[in-house]
């Protein structure tokens, strides 16, 4: 049987491990192609270790294992051009492009009056204009091919509520969804739908690390430990969703199955914001 992405092309950003690595698996195992970058390295003010190139080789083999293609570079999506380029490339080597996964991004921590500027334009250069850099990569392709096609941005429950010490986050991941919402009016001609996913805590590296235990009890807490603090942030009694759910909110909103879906913003986020 067919998978649901058979004969397609996923184009995601941040695939070298997390959500990416396993948007790029999944979609894979429904029969796409992949076109994956990642920067693969560390991020000045970012507390915990970045993906390496050894991850982004992984996330490679891994892919190759469902007898799938997969067309990988090392970029930083702050670099319009080379994010182009690596697009454009991986086109010139898989046909297209269908799917478009803006997943990469980053987290850090600091109260409003105690931010750096360094801090501050990071966040807003990752995790806001390096989406819409993103977006400007595909959708040349994505209007030129002429059948439509999914753009979805990875943001946050922090892209539907404020959230105390993460007003740098915050301010991106709701610009996230005003972007979104002007993408889905201006592409909607071209069949093309875009729309946000906003998680609760996800069981990646982003947030299984020291610098974020230490907001909940102290650096060298347990997972354990970690889970039970970390709980009462959601409505359903649970501490994180697993990348799985990531994935499978990001295949609905791009399969057949979202086909009249755009301009929406989807909580996976155990009702966090609700809460």
């Amino acid at each position: 049987m067919a998978g649901r992405f058979e004969g397609k092309v996923l184009f995601v950003t941040g695939a070298a491990r997390g959500q990416g690595r396993n948007h790029a698996i999944k979609f894979a195992q429904e029969g796409a192609d992949v076109i994956a970058v990642d920067i693969a390295h560390d991020v000045d003010t970012v507390g915990y270790p970045g993906a390496t190139q050894a991850d982004l080789d992984e996330t490679v083999r891994l892919v190759e294992a469902q007898d799938r293609r997969i067309v990988a570079s090392i970029v930083d999506i702050r670099d319009r051009a080379a994010l182009i380029s690596a697009v454009d490339a991986g086109v010139a080597q898989l046909g297209r492009v269908d799917v478009v996964s803006s997943n990469a991004g980053i987290a850090t921590f600091a109260p409003a009056a105690e931010m750096s500027e360094d801090m501050w334009r990071t966040m807003i250069d990752i995790n806001l204009t390096g989406q819409f850099f993103t977006a400007q990569a595909a959708i040349p392709h994505l209007v030129r091919q002429g059948d439509g096609g999914s753009i979805v941005f990875t943001s946050s429950t922090a892209g539907l509520k404020g959230m105390a010490n993460l007003p740098h986050y915050s301010a991106a991941k709701h610009g996230l969804v005003g972007l979104a919402r002007s993408l889905a009016n201006e592409l909607a001609p071209h069949k093309i739908r875009v729309n946000t996913i906003h998680p609760t805590n996800v069981d990646t590296v982003m947030i299984q690390n020291t610098e974020t235990k230490a907001l909940f009890g102290g650096p060298d807490i347990t997972r354990e430990q970690f889970a039970e603090a970390a709980t009462p942030m959601n409505m359903l009694p649970i501490p994180w969703v697993d990348v799985d759910d990531i994935t499978e909110a990001l295949m609905y909103l791009s399969s057949d199955a979202g086909r009249f879906l755009t301009g929406v913003s989807l909580p996976v986020d155990a009702g966090m914001s609700q809460k």
